[in-house]
């Protein structure tokens, strides 16, 4: 709840941000800081070994959360729609806790997750919300836990307000908006030089769903561009990527130690952040190894690298699945006699990539509309309009092979001969 003098636009206080500057936090959302499961995503960071790349890289799943929280207030403060203050809060509330089921190391864990558990981090985002403390702080504020914990990972489900999961989760949602311009900032990338305000301030609601009016049309074509770049030079780094895999194998090597699939409550997962599971990897007897090469920055090398500039559903979803991968790693390891166990395939669908690309920009995802002189609103196809989410969508099908590098020219030409020379269709007889 707000202040006692009633007014919903009183506020507790304020915390600086490096992105948005002031951000202004009510009672109820000091309140909601405060627990336990939003406190821990201080511990988890955002970018997990992208530090051994961009050294400032180090920033976490809080202030990305809070950042996340404070568009989202944006948005529903110039959604041109009526926005009831309850649900105004809600929404924040949402925003805010939309990563707070996060796993140690953010999406590097997810694997595990899916593995070991049947869990996204969605869904222990949903059970977190409903089964920690979370639950009593949200409906003693005045808040419904359940309409919260659906609508942190928009599914809500609202057939008439589709819009308000859009908020959260979108091709153009509050969470991409904040990590776009965030991640830019911290690596130093500069692509995240995107006016996301414009997009914010011209956005309606066109028949219940999130809409950007065709003003912003060139803003819009940044901001996707803008995600395109970060993406292949800040989440699919080859570098970063190289870290992130040899990290995943310790995290396999270490999983009886971590307990992962002995995990049953809420309590227990929440335990587990980042600063909890070092020590295990240095201790155990399989991962410290691995541990030990990220201490000295002694990384796996890319021998192979090539982009399919087509557009192949079929094939896509054929590199994601994990019988295909092993068995062209058993193809290259055997042909460049290496073992199996230094041959790792790399693709941008994997779950352990952040913010993974894998069909996630449709054209119809992004509605367009124009606004006739009566006000009327009229769609628009943005493949009408725009060719940029064809361009991005073309860049989906990337495939790199890792491996140590004493055996990085004999991998090289080993993948050669399985990826480079075959023609297309001869993979899919995988």
């Amino acid at each position: 709840m707000d202040r006692k003098d009633g007014n919903p636009h009183s506020y507790w206080g304020f915390v600086k941000d490096p992105i948005h500057g002031y951000i202004r936090l009510t009672e109820t959302e000091r309140k909601i800081l405060d627990t336990g499961p939003v406190q821990r995503l201080r511990r988890i960071k955002q970018l997990s070994a992208a530090e051994y790349v961009y050294p400032a890289a180090t920033h976490t799943r809080f202030e990305h959360a809070l950042g996340t929280m404070y568009l989202a207030g944006i948005v529903a403060d110039n959604l041109p729609t009526d926005f009831e203050e309850n649900m105004r809060k809600t929404l924040k509330v949402a925003a805010l806790l939309h990563d707070v089921g996060h796993a140690p190391f953010s999406h590097l864990f997810e694997p595990m997750l899916v593995k070991y558990l049947g869990k996204t981090h969605e869904d222990m985002s949903t059970r977190i919300i409903l089964e920690s403390e979370l639950h009593d702080t949200l409906m003693s504020e005045g808040l419904d836990a359940k309409t919260l914990s659906k609508l942190c990972v928009g599914k809500l489900d609202d057939p008439k307000r589709a819009f308000l999961d859009q908020i959260i989760q979108s091709s153009v949602d509050v969470d991409k908006m904040d990590f776009v311009l965030r991640d830019s900032y911290h690596t130093g990338a500069g692509y995240g030089d995107v006016d996301i305000f414009r997009l914010i301030y011209t956005m309606d609601v066109l028949n219940g769903n999130l809409a950007v009016d065709v003003t912003a049309l060139s803003t819009l074509e940044s901001f996707i561009l803008a995600r395109l770049e970060s993406f292949r030079t800040i989440y699919f780094h080859r570098t970063s990527r190289a870290a992130q895999i040899m990290l995943l194998k310790a995290l396999e090597c270490a999983k009886n130690d971590l307990g992962i699939s002995r995990l049953e409550s809420v309590d227990e997962y929440l335990a587990l952040d980042d600063d909890a599971v070092w020590p295990i990897l240095r201790k155990n007897e399989k991962s410290r190894a691995i541990v030990a090469d990220l201490d000295r920055r002694k990384l796996l090398k890319c021998a192979y690298e090539k982009t399919f500039f087509v557009k192949d559903e079929f094939l896509s979803s054929l590199f994601t699945k994990e019988a295909v991968r092993v068995k062209m790693e058993e193809d290259i390891a055997r042909m460049a006699k290496v073992d199996v166990a230094n041959v790792n395939i790399d693709l941008p669908s994997l779950p352990s990539v952040p913010y993974h690309m894998a069909g996630e920009l449709e054209p119809m995802d992004i509605p367009v509309f124009y606004r006739r002189p009566d006000g009327e609103k009229v769609p628009q196809k943005i493949s009408e309009l725009s060719k940029v989410v064809d361009v991005l969508t073309a860049y989906m099908n990337m495939i790199r092979v890792y491996t140590v590098e004493r055996d990085r020219e004999q991998v090289r030409k080993a993948a050669v001969s399985v990826l480079g020379e075959s023609p297309l269709s001869s993979l899919v007889s995988y």
